[in-house]
């Protein structure tokens, strides 16, 4: 029996979530809840980094921890935003058509996983963004599996 892939190999590798991280802003830089937290738009260096992010958390290298600040950096990155639920919610939704757009497996174990992490994520985000938040200072970055539903296959 194979080994179970991780949801980056599954997705297509950095790539693939290269392509969803540039479908996501591409969203994001025309939508009125979410543009503001960008003036002047989304820029290549920022699209890359949340491309190591997402890819690590994913599976894939830990290029994010070892090159860009870790944990530590993408906390730093939401404090004092302010992050309101509908923005959080808009981000998930966003992120969420981003995957269609971009190719993204579509089969529900994967859409099930990429969604949970979307919840779990956004609302840590939305937690640490508030003014006094109590922000846990050190971690490392997640690394998000299958859950409860591995890939299915036939």
């Amino acid at each position: 029996m194979a080994p179970e892939p991780t949801l980056y190999e599954w997705a297509g590798g950095r790539e693939a979530f290269d392509h969803l991280i540039n479908a996501f802003y591409d969203r994001v830089e025309q939508d009125e809840l979410l543009s503001p937290f960008f003036p002047g738009g989304v820029h290549a260096e920022h699209r890359r980094n949340v491309g190591a992010w997402w890819s690590e958390v994913f599976g894939g290298p830990p290029t994010y921890s070892q090159q860009l600040g870790g944990y530590e950096r993408m906390v730093e990155k939401h404090r004092q935003l302010g992050i309101t639920d509908d923005q959080r919610f808009r981000f998930a939704s966003l992120m969420s058509h981003a995957a269609d757009d971009a190719g993204m497996p579509n089969d529900p174990e994967f859409r099930s996983a990429l969604v949970a992490y979307l919840e779990w994520g956004t609302r840590i985000a939305l937690g640490n963004s508030q003014a006094g938040a109590a922000v846990i200072e050190h971690a490392p970055v997640p690394r998000w599996g299958w859950g409860e539903a591995p890939p299915y296959q036939p």
